[in-house]
């Protein structure tokens, strides 16, 4: 099958992959005026482990390519899969593709444009001669994302049209081997119901973390608690993990969608306070430091563990490590970091800084700190050499911004330890 995808996003480039690599032929079209190479796209391929390996072999294999805007709008298959602020371009893409062909086109919009927003650009086509819009919600999580479109267990369709949906099976056969459903409904409510698991998700990490705040201010562990709440099957253990913030572009662009169309509809600040306590809570490591220091951070040196958003991807979109590496630097602090895929995003971000250093090696980033702040909780972080650790620090303070280590262990071993709601 021949298929266009349009956009620069994870999704387009995540779709390209695993639908080539299963003998569909790709055009993808960034919006870019010429063809780039795969290190040069605005969305890095290389953050997401898999992908660019992937992508590269499927080039080569002659299955993938990038494609010219004229040579795209010749398939009758299309996915969308622009940036939020694109819409405008959507709309005109899909006039193109009306005028060009007369019957059987089919369009799966995978963008983040809003509720209601594949209805309008169905209204672009007619639909009497099988010009159809379908609206796939975007179930990728940075970090994992070819896994997810491969194996899903779930695939949520908005199409109400038997043609579009007899062509969607077929396409997704592949993918279909651990499939436990396919919800078919509107295009409408698919949008909305990846909203509403996006702002689920976001509620339940915005709830756990002012509970363990809470927990701090109490004097009691949050780890007690929260393995008694995890307890009771109404509750479960999904998304109930304190830490120092959550990030994401993706993620957090949801949850901002969600935010302004509550607020527009129903007058709810609810995500609201959630967004804005997030950023709150990305401080949250800075804030023991300088309490711990008493309001003296001139010259110490401070190790990072941990500088991409979350394990799994070397993106540091929304991560914790930007505000912390921002509030160290403001109070002249030297810092060392290290993470096993992300430096180079935090170098290019930053640019050169001569009080912010780059180790390979984690324990090299110890050697004369005062402080070690733990951002990010990559599984190499999880059973360090403590001893190591303590030989190499100048003091041995320990700020633990993910919950992953054993406080009353490390604390016999005569580290200072603080952890979020512990």
């Amino acid at each position: 099958m021949k298929i266009s995808i349009w956009g620069n996003e994870l999704s387009a480039w995540t779709s390209a992959a695993a639908l080539s690599e299963c003998g569909n032929h790709i055009q993808i079209v960034t919006g870019k005026h010429t063809k780039t190479s795969l290190y040069e796209q605005e969305f890095k391929v290389s953050n997401e482990p898999g992908l660019q390996t992937l992508l590269e072999s499927e080039q080569n294999s002659g299955r993938f390519q990038q494609s010219t805007e004229q040579q795209a709008l010749e398939a009758s298959t299309h996915i969308i899969a622009l940036n939020p602020d694109q819409y405008s371009e959507a709309e005109r893409i899909i006039n193109k593709l009306g005028e060009l062909h007369g019957s059987n086109l089919l369009i799966i919009n995978q963008s983040n444009f809003g509720v209601g927003s594949s209805d309008k650009l169905q209204k672009l086509l007619n639909e009497e001669l099988n010009q159809i819009i379908c609206y796939i919600p975007d179930m990728l999580a940075e970090g994992s994302a070819l896994q997810n479109f491969k194996w899903p267990e779930t695939l949520i369709i908005g199409c109400q049209n038997d043609w579009a949906m007899l062509n969607i099976r077929a396409l997704m056969r592949p993918f279909s081997q651990k499939l436990k459903q396919w919800m078919m409904m509107s295009r409408k409510e698919a949008e909305f119901t990846k909203f509403a698991n996006t702002g689920m998700l976001a509620l339940r990490l915005g709830y756990i973390n002012e509970i363990a705040n809470l927990a701090d201010q109490l004097e009691v562990d949050i780890e007690v608690i929260r393995e008694a709440m995890i307890t009771d099957p109404r509750i479960g253990p999904h998304y109930l993990h304190p830490g120092c913030g959550f990030g994401g572009l993706h993620f957090q662009q949801y949850i901002e969608g969600l935010s302004e169309l509550m607020s527009d509809n129903r007058n709810s600040k609810l995500l609201d306070t959630v967004l804005i306590e997030n950023e709150k809570q990305k401080e949250q490591p800075f804030r023991k430091l300088w309490r711990h220091y008493q309001c003296n951070l001139k010259d110490k040196v401070i190790t990072i563990w941990g500088l991409s958003f979350k394990p799994g991807t070397a993106s540091i979109d929304n991560a914790p490590s930007l505000k912390v590496i921002e509030a160290l630097l403001a109070q002249d602090c030297k810092i060392q970091v290290h993470d096993p895929e992300a430096s180079s995003n935090i170098k290019s971000h930053f640019g050169k800084q001569e009080k912010l250093s780059y180790f390979d090696d984690c324990y090299s980033a110890l050697k004369g700190s005062d402080a070690l702040l733990l951002l990010t909780d990559w599984a190499e972080y999880w059973s360090p050499e403590y001893s190591k650790i303590l030989d190499l620090m100048k003091q041995p303070l320990i700020i633990d911004g993910r919950n992953i280590f054993d406080k009353e262990m490390i604390q016999n071993m005569g580290f200072t330890y603080y952890g979020v709601g512990r």
